[in-house]
């Protein structure tokens, strides 16, 4: 690896600049394009209707500054009707994938290439994706780029470091509205259609751009310095409200204007709630989209999904700052971007909304995802070469959002908070419309902070795994004669051990509280840290060695606190500390240190006691973790399992009658009763509540609540389950209906069903992939584990020709349907498929990686159960 703070692999000079007929472009043929062309800018003219097709003309002008022997443009999948290249018309050399062009065709100086072409709609969620509403007939498009699929819209240099202007054009439908980076300057009407005219945009990365078309339902606020509005479909704008998606975009304009130093960079704030989509929301330039499937309400918000949005909305806004008026050259900083979205998100959050608590819905949620990957085998540094943009994903995880954002939280605690802003500022300022790289942003602090960063750099962004940290301390007549922090690399193939700072909190039993009575601050490095502030103290209770989460390290309690946490939760008042200190106990029963049973009884005695909400999201999400693993031991514990499943359902459903007083906890508690209920006591109790015979007080079944038990029947296969999934799939014609639908019916556990929808998963092309997916999800849950071994094997052995439907579908069926039985046969299956199919893509086999060392755990907890 590169001692270089970049991280950028250097490619030999021998490899030639020549194409593989792919879409994809590697960092060296990108790199060699961008040396050659500056000042690019698009005029772009689009011809849209509800047809599946669309027409479109795009003329790239740019500069040459120098010599090439090969020289491409960009186009996926489209008809070329006709070319210019500086006003001469000529005859496309095109693959499907680019056009290459005669650099002997070229100026030295100003060009203009001028493509003509029609194309088919995307149906995937990528290029300009095109949705017909079941409800309503109408027809919606929306564009998503990144990492580089501009190129399914138009021609163009699809490279984040080649930034360009764009001039737009679109001809559209009457009734459809239009959203880009600009607010329209002009709408022509032209017969059946009208014409929209945009200004030429700011300088932008391409994946930075965007096209929204459709009949769009339209909210606007204009009470700001900025002009907002948001878009839904019209089919589902009751679902929609639009004050709280107004209140907190107004809330983050102000916090980081203000946090930045920097005026936000574009005209207007344009949200867009769009069907289909492929991830939680995307940043294009001041036309945000947003996944519907996580926005629309039928009845209010909890104030979970109000965090949600709320955080959501802070991410995309830091990125309209970080990554569009600053945007990496290269794909191996999209971490940067993404990292930092995740950190000034949650810090926005908190500061900026009633969701003071933010950062602790980050530890319980997220950081506990990236202390997951980075302790598995297939854990890779923060900052990894990215060799063409068919890799530009590879490494978008948790490790790349949630243990970066981490890294600047504890960077921001080193170095101060307000010196850490004023780097970013100046960062922000110096390159404003600029791409710039790793070593910028770090230089930046650096020099802000006159503080050599180099090690901090290759020990956190370069090396990857991550460490644990334990108290080690003796007592003598009550009072501490020794203290030192021992720090351990959990993987042992990354053995790299950190610096960082803590603070370190002793606590005291008291009849109705867990005190702290003292706290030191500790910078500690290496494998052993004296702390001698701390000797003289009285012997403590409980330690904590990562008090208020300033770092990101794992925890491993020592003997005597993690009695005290078992026996003491519902005493520890401080939030943040009872969160983390329920994550060190279901820590252990996953690192094999303890039973599974531990957790499960101390969750039964104090999740009903738990007042925070956060919390008790937490503590429900891992009681999940561990039921999933109960089922997958069945039948070697098949009677503990069942025990387990109704005590939670019982425990839950106790808690949601309880609860009819608070909206928020009655729903959180139902919801995991649903989940929770496998029995023919309670399903019987949840179709009388779907039919209406039986109620609980304060909860109305509102769209949502009534799929999810007819899921939950259905896949227990319960008494007349499949007929009520055909009665409400007759009253829910909705998107979200069809969706739903699916999931319920390819839950059932039914053989020769489960194997028609596989096949329709692997080979049926007419059915939008957010329908596969979902049906992906929803094939093999935990319990049905037969029914998951007996396509196991059809399964893994199309891996290699499955791979050839690329990333987006990979990502999806390799998290979905990669076998898991917690036995060692299985693993014996995948040690096979590791072994024979090494054509298979590093997105794949790390999958395949993955799941076996998930396998081994279940192994370990289950050789630990009791009873």
């Amino acid at each position: 690896m590169s001692g270089s703070i970049s991280g950028c692999s250097s490619t030999p000079s021998s490899q030639a600049t020549q194409r593989d007929n792919s879409p994809y472009i590697s960092q060296y043929q990108a790199n060699a394009r961008a040396s050659v062309i500056t000042n690019v800018d698009y005029q772009l003219s689009f011809y849209l209707s509800q047809q599946s097709l669309f027409r479109a003309k795009s003329v790239v002008n740019f500069d040459l500054t120098g010599k090439t022997d090969h020289f491409t443009l960009d186009l996926n999948q489209a008809n070329i009707h006709s070319m210019l290249i500086n006003g001469s018309k000529i005859y496309p050399n095109y693959n499907g994938s680019y056009i290459t062009i005669n650099p002997a065709l070229l100026n030295s100086g100003r060009n203009t290439i001028e493509v003509e072409f029609s194309r088919q709609h995307s149906t995937n969620g990528e290029g300009l994706h095109r949705f017909v509403d079941p409800v309503d007939g109408q027809v919606y498009l929306y564009s998503h780029f990144e990492p580089a699929a501009a190129q399914q819209m138009f021609a163009v240099f699809d490279q984040p470091d080649i930034k360009a202007t764009y001039q737009l054009n679109v001809y559209a439908p009457k009734d459809w509205q239009v959203i880009s980076a600009m607010r329209e300057s002009q709408i022509t009407p032209m017969g059946d259609e009208n014409l929209w005219v945009f200004p030429q945009s700011p300088k932008l990365s391409p994946y930075n751009f965007s096209l929204h078309a459709g009949p769009y339902h339209v909210w606007e606020d204009n009470s700001g310095p900025y002009p907002m509005r948001l878009f839904s479909r019209q089919s589902v704008s009751q679902q929609v409200t639009p004050e709280d998606w107004f209140t907190y975009t107004k809330q983050g304009l102000v916090f980081f204007e203000r946090y930045f130093g920097v005026p936000y960079p574009f005209a207007k704030y344009d949200q867009v709630l769009v069907p289909d989509f492929l991830y939680g929301a995307m940043e294009n330039a001041a036309a945000i989209t947003y996944s519907e499937d996580r926005f629309l309400f039928d009845a209010a918000m909890t104030a979970s999904q109000k965090e949600r949005l709320a955080g959501v909305i802070m991410h995309e806004m830091a990125h309209q700052w970080f990554g569009n008026l600053v945007t990496m050259k290269w794909w191996n900083g999209l971490w940067l971007n993404e990292s930092f979205a995740a950190f000034m998100g949650t810090e926005a959050t908190a500061k900026a909304t009633e969701f003071t608590h933010a950062w602790r819905t980050f530890y319980a949620s997220g950081k506990q995802r990236a202390y997951e990957l980075d302790s598995l085998v297939t854990t890779h540094p923060i900052e990894v070469p990215v060799a063409t943009t068919q890799n530009a994903f590879d490494n978008i995880d948790a490790i790349t959002y949630q243990k970066g954002a981490s890294t600047l939280r504890q960077l921001q605690h080193l170095l101060g908070a307000e010196t850490f802003r004023q780097g970013v500022k100046n960062y922000l300022t110096q390159y404003r419309y600029q791409n710039a790289q790793l070593e910028d942003f770090i230089n930046s602090l650096a020099q802000t902070s006159q503080r050599d960063l180099k090690q901090w750099t290759q020990e956190w962004l370069y090396q990857a795994g991550v460490n644990s940290i334990q108290a080690q301390y003796q007592c003598d007549n009550d009072r501490i004669t020794e203290f030192a922090i021992i720090q351990h690399a959990v993987n042992e193939d990354y053995p790299t051990l950190r610096e960082q700072k803590v603070k370190v909190g002793l606590f005291y039993q008291r009849p109705y509280s867990v005190e702290k009575q003292k706290s030191a601050i500790v910078t500690y490095k290496g494998a052993k840290t004296e702390v001698s502030e701390l000797v003289g103290a009285n012997c403590p209770d409980l330690v904590y060695p990562n008090l208020d989460d300033w770092g990101f390290v794992k925890v491993d309690l020592d003997q005597r606190s993690m009695d005290t946490a078992k026996q003491a939760l519902n005493k520890v008042h401080d939030p943040l500390l009872r969160s983390m200190l329920w994550q060190s106990i279901w820590d252990s029963v996953v690192q094999g240190k303890a039973p599974i049973n531990d957790f499960i009884n101390v969750a039964l005695i104090n999740a009903p006691l738990e007042q925070d909400y956060t919390i008790l999201g937490q503590v429900i999400g891992n009681l999940h973790r561990a039921q999933k693993v109960l089922n997958l031991m069945q039948p070697n514990h098949k009677e503990y399992s069942e025990k387990v499943s109704r005590a939670l359902s019982q425990m839950s459903l106790r808690m949601a009658m309880e609860q009819h007083q608070n909206s928020d906890f009655q729903r959180r508690w139902f919801d995991a009763y649903v989940s929770f209920s496998s029995q023919a006591d309670a399903l019987f109790h949840l179709q009388q509540l779907l039919i209406g015979k039986s109620t609980i007080k304060g909860l109305t079944l509102d769209q949502d609540l009534r799929w999810n038990i007819i899921k939950q029947l259905n896949r227990h296969d319960y008494a007349n389950a499949y007929e009520l999934l055909q009665d409400e799939k007759l009253g829910d014609s909705s998107d979200a209906g069809e969706k739903s639908a699916i999931a319920a019916e390819v839950i059932r556990p039914q053989a020769q069903l489960k194997r028609q929808w596989l096949n329709t998963i692997e080979f049926d092309q007419s059915i939008p992939f957010s329908k596969l997916r979902v049906a992906m999800n929803n094939l093999y849950p935990s319990e049905q584990t037969l029914l998951n071994l007996a396509t196991a094997e059809q399964r893994l052995s199309r891996l290699s020709e499955l791979d050839n439907k690329g990333p987006v579908f990979m990502r999806a069926y390799t998290k979905a349907l990669l076998p898991q039985a917690c036995s060692q046969d299985n693993i014996d299956l995948l040690d096979e498929v590791l072994n024979r199919q090494t054509g298979l893509s590093k997105l794949t086999r790390r999958a395949l990686l993955e799941t076996r060392q998930h396998e081994y755990r279940c192994l370990k907890i289950k050789a630990k159960v009791e009873g």
